[in-house]
């Protein structure tokens, strides 16, 4: 049975998913019957399976979890506070502005 989490193939015998641990069959809770986790409505009596909200239509029915490596970058700006208490606001925004100008093109390259 082909996970519907990770579409790993398992044994047809299995009940979790051998490579990453989800349940590989529901029930269906009107009438009993064993259903597919990624079924919508039971196939032996129709009702449907769901018991959250529907899913957005900015969701797509068959979207997939994605892992991904980031790098995340950390930058304090010392003395930030004294020198935006001292000055005009548009000239505090026009200041980071440039700095992170500065900082796009240095982590760019």
């Amino acid at each position: 049975m082909r996970c519907a989490s990770c579409g790993f193939d398992n044994p047809a015998s299995g009940r979790y998913c051998e490579d990453c641990g989800t349940a590989l069959a529901a029930t269906c809770p009107s009438c009993g019957e064993e259903t597919r986790p990624d079924a919508r409505f039971c196939a032996s009596c129709g009702q449907p399976l769901q018991t959250s909200a529907a899913p957005s239509a900015e969701v797509s029915e068959k979207a997939v979890a994605e892992r991904r490596l980031v790098t995340v970058l950390f930058a304090d700006l010392v003395g930030f506070t004294t020198i935006s208490e001292k000055r005009d606001a548009e000239d505090v925004r026009e200041l980071l502005d440039r700095y992170f100008a500065g900082c796009r093109e240095i982590v760019g390259r």
